[in-house]
């Protein structure tokens, strides 16, 4: 009888030692299942849409423990793409993104507030964390949803994220002025983690 105590003890403590830590994974780059897309007005009769094509990526997750997540990543300025060369040469110069002088921009997060679920009933939160963009660094909210986590054809296991937020142009910098209507932008985020 002891012996049984014992070891449903034991068993127990394992079980909670593993649920009490949280994985590491890598965004998957190399797979492009990871995107960091913007949307700025044009004028205000149209949108700007693009991409960054290059950054990476690590978060720290549980989904028992959502508000333990942690979430860094790194990404290339040089590497935006909006189907426009020309623009994309532009934006990448002095007047916007400035790239020779600030290659990279980071994220940082600093908590994570879970909100409930949404309309599909997938699990949903507040990310916080420090965005360093042109040199300038300010906190700001990602509104999150966790997509879901399990094992893929590749023998690795992922979970995955979307999120969205949104910056003014003016909080990070001195940058051309196009107008009121165009100093906010939409970032949405999308990505893979591989479990290490």
């Amino acid at each position: 009888m002891l012996k049984k105590s014992l070891a449903a003890l034991s068993l127990g403590a394992a079980l909670f030692a593993g649920q009490a830590m949280a994985a590491d994974y890598v965004i998957d780059k190399e797979g492009q299942h990871a995107f960091v897309d913007f949307k700025i007005s044009h004028l205000g009769y149209s949108y700007i849409t693009g991409t960054f094509k290059d950054f990476d990526g690590t978060f720290s997750f549980d989904a028992a423990k959502p508000e333990e997540t942690k979430i860094n990543v790194k990404l290339k300025t040089a590497s935006v793409f909006s189907n426009h060369a020309e623009r994309d040469k532009h934006v990448s110069g002095s007047d916007f993104l400035n790239v020779s002088k600030f290659p990279e921009a980071t994220f940082v997060s600093t908590g994570v507030k879970a909100t409930g679920k949404n309309a599909a009933g997938k699990e949903t939160a507040d990310v916080t964390g420090n965005l360093t963009l042109l040199g300038v660094t300010k906190p700001i909210v990602i509104k999150a949803t966790f997509l879901g986590e399990g094992k893929d054809p590749w023998g690795g296991y992922r979970a995955g994220f979307e999120g969205t937020t949104s910056i003014n142009r003016q909080d990070f910098g001195k940058q051309m002025d196009l107008g009121p209507q165009s100093n906010e932008v939409s970032l949405y985020f999308t990505f893979e983690g591989v479990r290490q």
